[in-house]
Parts: C-alpha cells; sequence; structure tokens
C-alpha cells in the first residue's frame, strides 16, 4: 500500500471551551477519492480548514509527506501541494477570470506579468473543463455557476498533489457536474487525491471509494462506498431515521398574489407570463443560463424591464428595487447568501433585523426588541449558535441560509421568491426547510421556488414552469410534474434520443 499524502492523527480543534472536532484519525493516499459527509455544523469546514492551514489543531497531529507540522498556514499548504475549492466563493470581483485564475501564482516573463500565457492556459483548462468562458471576462459580471468554475479552474492550473472540493456541485447543471467528475477522474488517474464534501449522497456513492462521515465534531463511519447505500449514508449522517423527504402537498386555491404579464428584459428575457396564488409553491425549473434567476431579479427591480407589467393583488406595480418590492411585500432569496444575502462580519440579531431595523428604532435601537425577535426566529427556525452575537460568517452555511430566511421573514413578506433555498445544504437541514416553507404556504404566502435540484422542483412544488432561453416553455401539473418532461422541455428536445444528443443525462 503506498504511503499516505497527509496522515491526521487523533486530531482536534477547540474554540475556546467549545470542542467542534475531536479525534480524527484519517490517512489520504494518492489517487483516493474520500467522501465527507455530516450536517452541517458536524465539523466538516473545520477538518478541511485544518488540512488548508486555515486553523492549527488543538490537539493531536498532521503529517505531510512524513513531516509533522504544528502550525500550518495556507501559503505553506498550497505549496505543499494541498489546493482546495470552497464552496464560497474566494475570488476578486474586479479582476478578470485569468487574473484570479492565476492569483498568487502569476506567470511573469523577465520580471513582467505574461499575461497572454496567463490567458493562453485559463483558455485551455476552460476549454478542459468544455466552457467558452472568455479569460478577459470580468468576475462581477458571471453568474453563479460560472464563478464556481473559475474556482475549479485555479486548483486545475496548479501542481496539486490533494484537491479538496467543498459542495463544488451545487449550482452547476448536470452537463457541467459530468464534466467536472470526469476532471476528478483524470486527477485521481494521474495520482492526485482527492477530498469530495457535498450532501448529495448519489453524487458521493457514484465518485468516491471511500467515506467519512462526522456528526457533532466526531467519526461516526469511515468505510467503503461500496458497504453503503445513499440511505444508510442519510442516516448515519443525522443520528436518526429519516421520515418522508417532502411534506405532502397541499394544493392551492387562494387568490393571485402575483402576476406577471409579457416580462421582457434586453436578449435576456422574453413575454414570460405567469401567476402566483396565495398559498402554492410555484417552482421555476430550467438549465443554468435559461433565465430563471433573471426572472427573479426582473421581479424584484434589480434589473430594470424592457417592457412588461408586474401586479401585486391585481394593481399594477412599478418596481425598480428590493425597497420597492419590499414596501409591496415581496422578498427575495438570493442564490448567492454570502455576496447579496448577508453581512458577514454582522451578527445574528444585526442581520436579521437589517431590513425591518425602522421597526425598532424609537429614537434610539430597542435592543431588547431586536434580540426577543432574533431569538424568535432561532427557536423557529433551529438555528444553530452558541450565541445570537455570534458573526455570521462563522456559522455553517445551513445556519447562515436559515438566518438569511429569518431576514426576510422579519419584514412579514405576502410573497416570497427562493432562489437555490437548499444550495449547500444538508439533507437533515434540508427537511427543515422543505416543512418550513410548505408551512408558510399553508399559512397563505405565495412561494416562487427556482432550483437546480430536480427532486426539490418535483416534490416540493404544486406547478412547475420550466425556462428556456429566457423563455417559459412549460407549463406542468400533477403528474406532468416529472424528471424526464422537466429536462425534455429545458433541453429544447423533442424525444429521449434527441434529450442526449443535447448532451443532457436524465440521472
Amino acid at each position: 500500500m503506498t504511503e499516505p499524502i497527509i496522515r491526521l492523527h487523533d486530531i482536534g480543534k477547540s474554540f475556546g471551551p467549545n470542542v467542534v472536532l475531536q479525534g480524527i484519525n484519517l490517512d489520504i493516499r494518492p489517487g483516493e477519492i474520500i467522501g465527507i459527509l455530516g450536517e452541517n455544523g458536524a465539523g466538516k469546514s473545520t477538518l478541511l480548514k485544518l488540512i488548508s492551514g486555515v486553523y492549527q489543531p488543538s490537539f493531536g497531529s498532521l503529517e505531510i509527506g512524513g513531516r509533522h507540522y504544528t502550525e500550518l498556514d495556507p501559503v505553506t499548504s498550497r505549496r505543499l501541494g494541498i489546493a482546495m475549492i470552497p464552496q464560497e466563493f474566494n475570488l476578486v470581483p474586479t479582476l478578470r477570470v485569468y487574473e484570479n485564475v492565476f492569483l498568487g501564482q502569476e506567470i511573469r516573463k523577465r520580471g513582467f506579468l505574461d499575461r497572454n500565457t496567463m490567458r493562453r492556459k485559463t483558455r485551455e483548462v476552460m476549454q478542459n473543463l468544455q466552457s467558452s468562458l472568455d479569460p478577459k471576462a470580468e468576475i462581477s459580471s458571471l453568474s453563479v455557476a460560472e464563478k464556481q468554475l473559475v474556482e475549479v479552474a485555479r486548483v486545475l492550473v496548479d501542481d496539486a498533489r490533494v484537491v479538496i472540493l467543498d459542495e463544488p456541485t451545487t449550482v452547476l447543471t448536470d452537463r457541467e457536474v459530468s464534466v467536472l467528475f470526469d476532471v476528478v477522474r483524470r486527477l485521481q488517474g494521474a495520482g492526485v487525491a482527492v477530498l469530495f464534501i457535498s450532501h448529495k449522497l448519489k453524487e458521493v456513492k457514484d465518485l468516491c471509494h471511500s467515506v467519512l462521515i462526522l456528526r457533532d465534531g466526531q467519526v461516526v463511519e469511515q468505510s467503503s462506498t461500496d458497504d453503503l447505500d445513499e440511505e444508510n449514508m442519510a442516516r448515519k449522517m443525522v443520528g436518526r431515521e429519516l421520515s418522508q423527504v417532502f411534506p405532502e402537498k397541499q394544493g392551492h386555491g387562494g387568490e393571485v398574489a402575483l402576476e406577471v404579464r409579457q416580462l421582457s428584459l434586453n436578449s435576456l428575457l422574453s413575454d414570460v407570463n405567469f401567476s402566483l396564488h396565495r398559498g402554492q409553491i410555484l417552482g421555476l425549473s430550467g438549465l443554468v443560463g435559461s433565465g430563471r434567476t433573471e426572472i427573479a431579479e426582473t421581479i424584484m427591480g434589480l434589473r430594470g424591464k424592457t417592457s412588461g407589467q408586474v401586479l401585486i393583488n391585481g394593481e399594477v406595480c412599478n418596481i425598480t428595487s428590493p425597497e420597492d418590492a419590499h414596501r409591496h411585500n415581496l422578498a427575495y432569496l438570493s442564490e448567492d447568501r454570502q455576496g447579496k444575502g448577508l453581512v458577514l462580519s454582522f451578527n445574528l440579531i444585526e442581520n436579521i433585523t437589517l431590513l425591518s431595523l425602522k421597526r425598532y428604532i424609537k429614537g434610539l435601537i430597542r435592543h431588547r426588541a431586536e434580540r426577543r425577535r432574533a431569538e424568535h426566529y432561532q427557536q423557529a427556525l433551529n438555528i444553530r449558535t452558541a450565541s445570537l452575537q455570534t458573526e455570521v460568517g462563522l456559522l455553517s452555511g445551513g445556519n447562515q441560509q436559515k438566518v438569511y430566511l429569518a431576514k426576510l421573514l422579519d419584514i412579514e413578506p405576502e410573497i416570497l421568491i427562493l432562489d437555490e433555498p437548499t444550495r449547500g445544504i444538508d439533507v437533515g437541514t434540508k427537511h427543515e426547510f422543505y416543512r418550513l416553507i410548505r408551512r408558510l404556504a399553508s399559512e397563505g404566502k405565495a412561494i416562487l421556488v427556482i432550483s437546480s435540484e430536480l427532486e426539490e422542483i418535483i416534490g416540493l412544488c404544486d406547478q412547475v414552469l420550466v425556462v428556456r432561453e429566457g423563455r417559459i416553455v412549460a407549463d406542468l401539473h400533477d403528474e406532468q410534474i416529472n424528471e424526464e418532461d422537466i429536462m425534455l422541455y429545458a433541453a429544447g428536445a423533442r424525444g429521449a434520443s434527441a434529450l442526449n444528443e443535447a448532451g443532457v443525462a436524465l440521472s
């Protein structure tokens, strides 16, 4: 058996008296693909940060290439061949694609930056990822999926021995995921070890050789993926039996809360028409880049429509900003929670009351009222944190998403638009979100859900609209809401053979 590249022996991490990780033993060998599973807050991110040098272990030993390290830092970790693709993007928005790809490892010629070579190499890497993304495009102009590909490209131009992938597929289409997995398998064939973190258990089962499952900071399972099915993985992650994934659909019979008529946006949207009823969960499905998010952003006034109307409760509304939308009882949960939803350096209370702050001001801010409201949401949404004073940036992805939702609920909206509401959330927390969304609908709220996960669209939504090239191309109800029909419409295909030719997998 080959010697491990990295060896963890009884590794643990504590923050003051709070022990978040303990007793981790793991050998990472060349060519291995290891799945790391656990609920949000189980210790996955802490483990990755120990390996990549962001954190130093509180106890135990970390060995890389046969040498012990007690104070590993990110620069040394990268020099030793450890590369990480984070769940939340670590890109400079004002720089171009190629500048981000080579950030910190710039190519120079006679002391000057060799921009032509960096652009050429970036284009080659993007071609390997089957992407036509322009190396000179500014990061701020990219979609979330395109930013994810830039993060992948950063690793591929590096001479990595260990690659850490933290939720790399949450915003990618099936086709993009297939390409990424081909790249991972090529890395594995070249002797690179891969740590793969995902809440999509089928992906872990398909890609990984073995799995390490964490719960409450400790290892509860370490075995071959051949020995575990997806149900067993989920059960070991949460430590309990999982009930039905999706709550029972209730249908809807309420009045129309939101109506969109012939909405157009330059070349991005064309004649979009639909109605959203009170008590309804309406799904928007389609491939990445189809225009789903653009529909939401145009309704919210984040983009200026070219033509068309938005009606709230039957009245035409001229919404030109999110503030206008909020005044009309509309709220939007963006797919980019860290970039557009939360202030990571603020604590939970400050984030939750950020949009509704006027309600808590009578001359001065009524901090006691703010705290009571935050405590209400902490209990109602099961937000796991040691203190309401904790900075939101220190919370797990699932708990950040709950804080973001609490922030929106505190403005008491009647209409909620949820864009990728369970991105980067573990299976147990997803169940909580699905039940919460259904409960909000049962209380009369009108809810529009945008999701790249077909299982989520099918299991949660009462009605599904399929978007392709900026148009609504299908309106599906009841038994029509199934994976094959949705993907046929999304890909613009007429039959299964045409769908396969379009390069879209029915998985």
